[in-house]
């Protein structure tokens, strides 16, 4: 009976879905989805084939790609050796897809140099998002980033002369240059770089378990790598550096290579309270 009330609230999307049977999980259990749950100390947590990192308080992070199977599995084994399985079945969605034909070539592919450059970028910027540390800063009810027009959404794309781009990964928010930036959550910087070829002014932020927030195109970079950050603390400022076509901010979340959908983190994390 346990199992068929935790499958029947993951399948409607809901925000809580609690299990007696070795987790309690807060998160949106569809593709983009970010989970956050509750075990005991010393359980051990593994997502399909991954074992997942759990903190000393026994809170543990993960998360769902923009095209991952419907159907996921959740293993907890307990100190005492219990061992529970549960299937988690992810609500469907959609995404926007736009075509574009007659767009210049140079437009779509930049010249080899550039490619040489981003490519050495990128790098850079996995091995950010790669750190892992122990901190729960991610408990702390979310906030965003700026205000301003939400201009663009997680998982849309675009065909650019039959040829499909990379799905877009972000929340864009389309603010005047010179509006103030906040981190959503507390954390630490582990990358900070004013001018990338792709992403102009970048700052990533390690809030704990491997759970990043990354914050684009920014006209300013206020923060350095290394630096704690309380939430709110102001990062820099909205801009249109790198390849933007006008003045905006885009921030996205990952758990460590998979990127999440910021939009659900605020739809379900503005407040954060596990069962004792």
């Amino acid at each position: 009976m346990r199992k068929t009330m935790l499958a029947l609230s993951l399948l409607l999307g809901c925000t809580r879905a609690v299990a007696s049977e070795g987790i309690e999980l807060i998160g949106a259990p569809t593709s983009g989805g970010l989970m956050i749950g509750k075990t005991e100390v010393g359980a051990t947590v593994r997502l399909n084939d991954k074992t997942l990192t759990v903190s000393e308080a026994g809170y543990v992070v993960f998360g769902f790609a923009r095209d991952a199977a419907t159907s996921q599995q959740l293993t907890v084994t307990l100190p005492d050796g219990r061992v529970h399985q549960q299937q988690l079945t992810l609500a469907d969605r959609s995404y926007k897809i736009d075509r574009i034909e007659g767009v210049p070539q140079r437009t779509v592919t930049p010249d080899p140099k550039q490619m040489e450059r981003a490519a050495r970028e990128a790098k850079a910027v996995r091995a950010a998002r790669s750190q892992h540390s122990q901190r729960t800063d991610f408990l702390t009810p979310v906030i965003a980033p700026a205000k301003g027009r939400i201009s663009g959404v997680y998982g849309s794309q675009r065909v650019y002369n039959g040829k499909p781009g990379n799905p877009h990964y972000g929340q864009d928010i389309a603010a005047p240059t010179g509006t103030p930036v906040a981190v959503v959550w507390p954390g630490e910087v582990v990358f900070a770089d004013s001018d990338l070829f792709y992403s102009g002014g970048t700052v990533i932020v390690e809030h704990g378990l491997g759970l990043t927030t990354t914050y684009i195109h920014l006209n300013s970079v206020d923060v350095k790598v290394g630096e704690r950050l309380e939430q709110g603390h102001r990062i820099g400022t909205v801009g249109a550096t790198g390849r933007a076509t006008g003045p905006h901010l885009d921030w996205r979340v990952n758990w460590g290579d998979v990127r999440l959908d910021p939009a659900l983190v605020l739809e379900h994390f503005d407040s954060i309270s596990f069962s004792d």
